[in-house]
């Protein structure tokens, strides 16, 4: 067994090391990119239903219902 590894070796770990290091920083990158396109697409599709239900508030106005009779609660 040898006690002390060679120079090739504590080489070959260093890179081994940079390498996994770097595809970690590039992994991260990914996953935050993922996160801010979901965000994103949320707030989209957030407006998207706010602006329809404002429509359809607007139309039952418009044709002399309440717009709140719509959003009752049932009772168990």
């Amino acid at each position: 067994m040898r006690d002390k590894p060679d120079d090739a070796s504590r080489t070959a770990r260093a890179n081994r090391l940079r390498l996994a290091a770097e595809e970690g920083a590039r992994a991260g990158d990914a996953v935050a990119k993922e996160a801010i396109a979901v965000r994103k697409n949320m707030a989209r599709l957030r407006e998207l239903r706010l602006a329809k239900e404002a429509d359809t508030i607007r139309q039952q106005i418009a044709a002399g219902n309440d717009p709140k009779a719509m959003h009752k609660k049932r009772l168990k």
